[in-house]
């Protein structure tokens, strides 16, 4: 299994993906064209996300398809190179494709060595369920299961900033809340520039700001280049 899960599309003020250009171009050696799904999407047309990620994988010399243009997607998923689930709403990505009967295909592919890339929303979608993104549920899927590619929980963007006079809770408050429920289940949280890279059974995290586990009601640092496989074995 090849699979890069970004915090991000976006660190800081960067130009769209740019940091993650070499992690993407690694990631995807020896690939020509990759399938992007842009079904996370809600503010912006399909055609205009697609548009976007052409123009910030330029560099690279990759060619984009979007699903949404395919009249058979699964077909489409089927003959992909490669694929890429762009950010937006966890909710909406999972729902539409579940409606098209797609989850279970991607996972098959993508267990089968299909390179996988998603940030944000897509980075969602890899663990076991999305019930700890930080989306709001603006439109309810059949269940919260996801693709299930990582044996744990995400929680892409992670900041538990907590400005003067905001009386509301902290990601890490909603996250406890999380681990009262399900003390045995871990939860890798990514701030922005951060991944995970999966290479078969090897786990790793990427980037200069690492990532935190959470689990049984604690909290700890995971710094870059941590060792994560064996969360692979749950």
């Amino acid at each position: 299994m090849q699979l890069l899960a970004l915090s991000s599309s976006k660190v800081n003020n960067s130009d769209y993906l740019v940091p993650y250009l070499p992690w993407i171009k690694q990631h995807l050696s020896g690939c020509s064209r990759l399938l992007f799904v842009p079904y996370a999407g809600v503010s912006v047309d399909f055609d205009a996300y697609q548009a976007k990620v052409v123009e910030a994988l330029a560099p690279l010399g990759i060619a984009v398809d979007s699903l949404h243009r395919f009249d058979n997607p699964a077909n489409a998923i089927e003959q992909a190179e490669a694929i890429l689930v762009g950010g937006g709403n966890t909710f909406a990505l999972l729902k539409r494709l579940q409606q098209l009967n797609l989850l279970a295909l991607i996972k098959k592919r993508v267990t089968e060595g299909l390179p996988y890339i998603g940030w944000s929303a897509g980075a969602n979608l890899t663990g076991l369920s999305i019930r700890t993104t930080n989306d709001m549920p603006i439109v309810q899927p059949e269940s919260f299961d996801a693709l299930g590619l990582l044996p744990f929980q995400l929680n892409p963007h992670y900041t538990d900033q907590h400005p003067a006079d905001f009386h509301g809770e902290t990601r890490d408050m909603r996250l406890a809340e999380f681990m009262v429920l399900e003390p045995e289940m871990p939860i890798i949280a990514l701030p922005e520039g951060s991944a995970l890279l999966r290479q078969g059974e090897q786990l790793t995290v990427l980037g200069e700001s690492g990532a935190y586990r959470f689990i049984g009601g604690t909290k700890s640092q995971l710094t870059a280049g941590s060792e994560l496989s064996a969360l692979l074995q749950l």
